[in-house]
């Protein structure tokens, strides 16, 4: 059982408690998550199984899209309704054009500093562990892109918005940075994930409809197999030599090979953003490995063996 579930994350529950409820669900360990949602956050959550779960790499950086709201007036100390006040209560909030006029600076590459109740790392140790002892330590700083931050609604002191960002961004620091700018503080007081990357929220399963059809045997309803994952990488068949090859890690050369099938136009343009990666299959279709060229040898190095058993198992 090896593949991809879509799950729509509930309000309240932590990610690792969507991972513990999937390893139950399908009596599986190897199961892990592809980008945390904090516990106030809901939506999309890329749960992988089985040997997706090597493939945390390719999914780490994909850009993310959010809908939230932020509440002015106060800032927290987790940034979000969930932390403590850590400012006075206010009733004076900026008008609509001094709030989209700042919101205008948010756009584009930034520094951003983690919020203090993070997973972020300060020698060794979460963040969140040294904020609640109460221990000093230097928040940790990013370089993140916001494609867009679009407000949706305004009526103070409730903000309403959408913002497509790069991995690593957090929402949270994003609404208390705002509040600060404004000088009338503020905290997220809800979020959604509703994309990463190519995944849309609208084709997630809740935990409860996930465990109904697993019980009714219908694993493959909600499991995307290894097969169908970033469908913009070519797609090379191999003979039987190349891949008993390929399983070795060995170089693989152009006899090796039966056919190489490139994604359709709209999915090439986001090959070319990134390394000249191919995922090599079996002749009976199954993804063995992922694999880089070298030209200078005229020759594909498999870097990332996702099958190493014998292919026809």
């Amino acid at each position: 059982m090896d593949g991809l579930i879509l799950i729509h994350k509930p309000q309240n529950c932590t990610s690792h408690d969507v991972v513990i409820k999937i390893r139950e669900i399908l009596n599986k360990k190897k199961v892990g998550h592809y980008g945390t949602l904090d516990p106030l956050a809901t939506g999309l959550m890329m749960i992988a199984v089985g040997k997706a779960t090597r493939l945390f790499p390719f999914f780490s950086r994909a850009d993310k899209v959010y809908k939230g709201r932020i509440k002015l007036g106060f800032s927290t100390d987790t940034y979000d309704s969930f932390g403590k006040p850590t400012s006075e209560v206010t009733n004076e909030y900026p008008d609509k054009k001094s709030l989209l006029k700042l919101i205008e600076k948010f756009k584009g590459e930034i520094i951003q500093v983690s919020p203090p109740f993070s997973a972020k790392k300060y020698k060794g140790k979460p963040l969140y562990a040294l904020a609640r002892q109460n221990k000093e330590f230097k928040l940790k700083t990013s370089k993140i892109f916001i494609h867009f931050f679009h407000l949706l609604n305004y009526k103070p002191p409730l903000i309403d918005f959408k913002v497509k960002c790069s991995s690593g961004t957090y929402i949270r620091s994003l609404a208390h940075d705002l509040g600060q700018n404004l000088e009338c503080g503020a905290h997220l007081s809800q979020l959604t994930r509703t994309k990463v990357g190519n995944f849309n929220i609208k084709d997630c399963f809740t935990l409860d409809k996930t465990k109904k059809l697993a019980q009714e045997n219908k694993i493959e309803e909600f499991l995307i197999p290894l097969e169908l994952l970033l469908p913009e990488f070519p797609k090379i068949i191999l003979k039987e030599t190349g891949s008993a090859l390929v399983k070795n890690g060995s170089m693989i050369f152009h006899d090796n090979i039966l056919k190489v099938v490139y994604p359709r136009a709209s999915l090439s343009n986001i090959t070319k953003k990134r390394e000249n990666i191919f995922r090599m299959f079996s002749y009976e279709g199954k993804l063995l490995a992922f694999a880089k060229k070298i030209p200078e040898k005229k020759c594909l190095h498999p870097f990332l063996v996702v099958d190493s058993k014998d292919v026809t198992q």
